[in-house]
């Protein structure tokens, strides 16, 4: 097995061991990005953590290897460590799967249907998604966020973290066996120290305003680039759970 895929039960730490990393990031403005999720779950008996994206007012964005036991969705929170007035709790009732791989991690996506709709306020926010199947291409500008320490044996933050990165050129993915530039994104300078890390997971690659990508893997090292799902791929699918639910 290749050693990044034994490094996936890193990348979901429990929450107490800093689940969700930026590195060379900065923490952001208290909820400026009101669509971010902290996702619960339990595997084998131990509290994991992931992030996600609201996408409607009752589903959730979120990769396909975070799926867990007793999943449990917060929106509305800048710090997970505090019990603020901003925050809304929901169960997850239904999840949605495209096929999924957990060798490959071919399809790393899925979606959570709430217990019910979230009250929307200005700290909680639904994202758009793409408008084409293409997707951003190399050059393009994006940005990650999630909550947790900002080096690779640092400690860990409970407020949201955020980082700026480029999409590079597929090319940059090879060291991974498994990249497929069709359904992945490749995403970081390879000579930056900017990237995303363990726990974040799941947490939306945003490329002006529109969440085009969702963290699937990433080095064992901390650096980049980093492998997102493409979500321009898989617009079809995600229209059709959505209109059928």
């Amino acid at each position: 097995m290749q050693s990044w895929l034994l490094f996936l039960l890193a990348l979901l730490l429990p929450p107490g061991a800093g689940a969700g990393e930026i590195i060379g990031g900065k923490e952001a403005r208290p909820h400026s990005r009101p669509y971010m999720a902290y996702l619960n779950f339990y595997k084998n008996g131990t509290l994991y953590a992931c992030g996600g994206f609201l996408v409607r007012e009752d589903f959730v964005l979120t990769a396909a290897h975070c799926n867990g036991s007793e999943m449990s969705v917060t929106l509305g929170a800048h710090n997970i460590s505090s019990r603020e007035a901003t925050q809304q709790r929901f169960p997850v009732v239904k999840k949605f799967f495209r096929k999924y791989n957990n060798r490959t991690l071919a399809n790393d996506i899925m979606l959570l249907k709430l217990g019910h709709a979230v009250n929307m306020t200005k700290e909680v926010e639904i994202i758009r998604l793409p408008k084409r199947a293409t997707g951003p291409k190399p050059g393009t500008k994006c940005s990650v966020a999630g909550w947790g320490k900002m080096e690779v044996n640092g400690r860990g933050s409970s407020t949201l973290q955020e980082v700026k990165l480029d999409v590079v050129f597929p090319s940059r993915c090879h060291i991974f066996r498994s990249f497929y530039s069709r359904y992945q994104l490749c995403v970081g300078k390879p000579k930056s120290y900017k990237s995303s890390f363990k726990g974040d997971s799941g947490g939306p690659l945003v490329c002006g305003k529109r969440a085009q990508g969702i963290l699937s893997y990433v080095r064992s090292d901390g650096r980049p680039p980093n492998v997102f799902t493409r979500i321009s791929f898989y617009l079809p699918w995600i229209k059709e759970i959505l209109g059928k639910n």
